[in-house]
């Protein structure tokens, strides 16, 4: 059965965005960069909330261009081979965006999702394919955390204090059994936390 991964980032006070919902606190690494691109071939599609499906929209189809390099969206001025195939690689997928209130999605590979019943999810992981990958959506974390449709939680941690900001998961009215898989600190000060659902932890 295909796996939905969660990859958000953290900062080391737990917030998932600043106040104003920026992610320009966000420390870039590049070993974690190079694995990250590494994993890509596992997947083949993208699971969104509509705001994160914007923000990508609005960056990612101009992002890949003629340079062997792209802009980091998060870290002003930065670029990379390794942003630049996640940028290929993310224009590429199949991208299922759930949203009640958008009415199309015109990005190449889209597909939109009306509204969120968790049988059509168990269905799309029963369905032949690469494993799912989800970024930012904490709407859609938290929907698919309660009814446990998320098999690994992937937490990237960056040595930055905000002082507030946003929650990921705002709204799980139960308590998530996790299994450690990995904590990996990187050169950076950047740790990686990865953790399996207790009920699915055996896949290392």
């Amino acid at each position: 059965m295909r796996r939905i991964v969660m990859f958000n980032q953290l900062s080391a006070d737990g917030a998932f965005a600043a106040p104003d919902g920026s992610l320009d606190w966000v420390v870039a690494d590049a070993e974690l960069e190079r694995e990250s691109v590494e994993s890509l071939p596992s997947f083949d599609t993208m699971l969104f909330g509509r705001r994160t499906y914007e923000m990508f929209e609005s960056f990612w189809p101009n992002a890949v261009d003629a340079a062997s390099t792209s802009p980091d969206p998060h870290v002003e001025g930065r670029r990379s081979e390794g942003v630049r195939a996640m940028g290929v690689w993310i224009n590429a997928s199949a991208k299922l965006v759930f949203s009640t209130t958008r009415k199309a999605v015109t990005w190449n590979n889209s597909r939109l999702l009306p509204s969120f019943d968790p049988r059509e999810v168990e269905a799309l992981k029963r369905q032949p394919g690469r494993d799912l990958m989800l970024f930012g959506s904490a709407s859609l974390v938290s929907q698919l955390s309660e009814h446990g449709l998320i098999d690994e939680y992937q937490f990237a941690i960056s040595p930055r204090l905000l002082g507030s900001g946003r929650p990921l998961l705002g709204s799980v009215p139960l308590r998530l059994p996790l299994k450690l898989l990995e904590a990996k600190a990187y050169p950076s000060g950047l740790v990686m936390l990865r953790y399996a659902k207790a009920d699915s932890a055996s896949h290392e």
